[in-house]
C-alpha cells in the first residue's frame, strides 16, 4: 500500500449539485427553484416578519403603553461600588472618567449615585444625579457630592 492507492471512505464525499447548467444536466430550466412565485425569481428577499400574506403577528396584536420622549435614562451606581473604587485606587475625588476606567459605566452614559451600601471614607463624587440617601451618606462620611 502506498499514497497512490489511498481513497476516501465510501459515502464520505459527494459530487456538488451544479444547477442552471442546461437541460442535459437534469437540473436546467427552473434550476431546482420550482415553477412560479417570488421564491423562484432572482433578487427575492423575504421581509422580516412576513407570514406568507397572512396578517403578521406584530400587526395582529394590540398596541398599548406610552413612551416618553423626554425620559432621561441614568446608569445606577451604588455606594458599594464607590467604596470599592476608593479602596482600590486610594483616590479622594471620583468623576465620570474614573467610573469608565473602573468599568461601572460606558462612555456617554449619565450616572446616578444610589444610596445602597455604606461609605466609610471621605471622597468627593462627581455625577449627573444623586439620590437623597446617597447624598446624605457621602456628606456624612465627610465627602461632597458635586452634581454635573
Amino acid at each position: 500500500m502506498d499514497l497512490s492507492n489511498l481513497k476516501p471512505a465510501a459515502g464520505s464525499t459527494k459530487i456538488r449539485k451544479r444547477i442552471g447548467r442546461g437541460a442535459g444536466s437534469g437540473l436546467g430550466g427552473t434550476s431546482t427553484r420550482g415553477s412560479n412565485g417570488a421564491k423562484s425569481r432572482s433578487g427575492y428577499h423575504k421581509k422580516i416578519g412576513f407570514e406568507g400574506g397572512q396578517m403578521p403577528l406584530q400587526r395582529r396584536l394590540p398596541k398599548f403603553g406610552f413612551k416618553n420622549i423626554n425620559r432621561v435614562e441614568y446608569k445606577a451606581i451604588n455606594l458599594t461600588v464607590i467604596q470599592k473604587m476608593v479602596e482600590k485606587s486610594q483616590a479622594e475625588k471620583i468623576g465620570l472618567a474614573d467610573f469608565i476606567a473602573f468599568g461601572a459605566m460606558s462612555k456617554g452614559d449619565l450616572v446616578k449615585i444610589l444610596g445602597n451600601g455604606k461609605l466609610t471614607t471621605k471622597v468627593t463624587v462627581e455625577a449627573n444625579a444623586f439620590s437623597k440617601g446617597a447624598q446624605a451618606a457621602i456628606e456624612a462620611a465627610g465627602g461632597s457630592a458635586i452634581k454635573l
